[in-house]
């Protein structure tokens, strides 16, 4: 059995010190692929060292809209020069964040729509957190026109609604440790709706870490995917053995 954590930040600073053990855990438990999600020009550098140091890592860069407000004048030209040096790195994570406290929704905007462009001219799939804003991200989408390689919701949090409307525009689901929470029914039932040709499985470690024997873990890692695949399964009463290869099969015929 297979499995593919489509979405962490190994570069974290709270794990990227202990990175060569996280990953050989993560093997030792089956996850065969992750993607590295970069979030900041800061961290972009990290990404490509971790991924040029380790087979099992994917790249991905890209400006989370935590971030927007902070880029560099040429933050985008130095995202088309990691692309152009890495054929296989995913844009992410790019998106759009109305939760928060600083509001900078016109900028976020901006950014997002620049790098939904850039993911259209190098032909990539994209890695999306949105929060609260799926009006905006259903307008960045009609002005720039659909991904030709589609794109993965992150820890998919939006209503079960939503998911016709967003897979018309290719969008691939990923569920992480918050569907393990018996309270976060919303995210339960959207896991449940999702179709199964489009539902893919992350940690986004460090955070969102699942619940492990009735406890709430501290820090995250890729090692505790299976954890994450059996809720999946049982949410969908599937064997997971027969969930990880459909995961699997999903995972590569979005990002490889």
């Amino acid at each position: 059995m297979k499995l593919f954590d489509t979405h962490c930040h190994i570069q974290d600073t709270k794990i990227i010190s202990n990175a060569a053990a996280l990953i050989e855990r993560a093997i030792k438990a089956g996850v065969s692929k992750m993607i590295c999600c970069g979030s900041s020009e800061e961290d972009w550098p990290l990404v490509q060292k971790l991924c040029t140091t380790f087979s099992e890592l994917i790249p991905s860069f890209g400006l989370h809209p935590w971030h927007a407000g902070g880029r560099s004048d040429k933050w985008h030209e130095t995202l088309e020069q990691y692309l152009a040096t890495f054929p296989q790195a995913v844009v992410g994570e790019i998106g759009l964040d109305h939760a928060l406290e600083m509001r900078n929704d016109d900028v976020q905007f901006d950014v997002f729509k620049t790098q939904l462009q850039i993911a259209i001219k190098f032909n990539r799939p994209a890695s999306i957190h949105c929060r609260k804003a799926w009006e905006s991200l259903f307008k960045a989408f009609h002005e720039t026109g659909p991904l030709r390689r589609n794109f993965a919701i992150h820890s998919y949090s939006g209503q079960h609604e939503l998911i016709a409307k967003l897979e018309e525009i290719g969008a691939f689901f990923s569920f992480s440790g918050s569907v393990t929470r018996s309270g976060n029914k919303r995210a339960r039932k959207s896991a449940a709706a999702v179709p199964l040709n489009r539902l893919l499985i992350e940690t986004d470690a460090p955070d969102l870490a699942p619940v492990i024997d009735g406890q709430l873990i501290s820090i995250n890692e890729p090692a505790n995917l299976p954890y994450i695949l059996n809720e999946l399964a049982e949410i969908r009463q599937l064997p997971p053995s027969t969930l990880a290869d459909r995961l699997w099969e999903n995972s590569c015929r979005l990002f490889l």
